[in-house]
């Protein structure tokens, strides 16, 4: 090998250490920097597992509460409970359970004081505070808590027994007849709604022949 090309080989080198040298610091700091995030990460992910496990098993206390009929200990469970899908699951069961000891205006109380994480939850929430508003004569507010752009069937047809209760026929055939046409013939749901709109004195559509 030439000398020339030691020399270079040497000079190479030298700028490598060197480079090091200067660069130490913002090396081992983007290090310590990217393990920090990763155990971050992995450390949040076990908080959020833990937290599950914990929120469940709360819920499960819960239903055993209710089953044994305590609704004022349940009451402080829910409450307990962090914000999430069990705290949701909670808000209905325990609503469901005043609702069958006769307590309609606390089951409205707890599902008003639910906080749905998702728009699923979401809309059974407003849909069943929704029936129970219409049960307590309060069908205005019904109507302003259920969207009226909804396609939703079960959201249709609640809208469609608000409008109804208020006496307002036209708009309840309306919504019922649009609840209709999200569902299959033969379906109980659709059953029920048909029968719903023929109290309105709407008639459903028949189905168009088969050529």
């Amino acid at each position: 090998m030439a000398i020339d090309d030691l020399l270079d080989e040497h000079e190479q080198g030298e700028r490598v250490r060197t480079w090091l040298r200067d660069n130490a610091a913002g090396l081992i700091g983007g290090l310590a920097l990217g393990l920090l995030l990763i155990w971050g990460w992995r450390w949040w992910q076990a908080q959020r597992v833990q937290q599950s496990m914990q929120a469940g098993t709360q819920y499960q206390a819960l239903i055993d509460t209710l089953q044994s009929g305590k609704l004022a200990q349940a009451q402080a469970q829910v409450e307990a409970l962090p914000a999430g899908t069990y705290d949701t699951l909670a808000a209905l069961a325990l609503a469901e359970a005043q609702l069958a000891a006769g307590q309609r205006d606390a089951a409205i109380a707890t599902l008003r004081a639910a906080k749905p994480d998702g728009a699923e939850t979401a809309a059974i929430v407003e849909q069943r505070l929704a029936r129970l508003l219409i049960d307590a004569g309060k069908a205005k507010e019904a109507l302003a808590l259920l969207p009226g752009d909804s396609r939703d069937p079960e959201t249709l047809q609640v809208r469609g027994d608000a409008f109804s209760a208020l006496g307002q026929k036209p708009q309840a055939q309306a919504a019922y007849s649009q609840a209709l046409t999200g569902l299959e013939v033969g379906s109980p749901q659709r059953n029920v709604i048909e029968l719903k709109l023929s109290e309105v004195g709407g008639a459903p559509a028949q189905p168009e022949a088969r050529s």
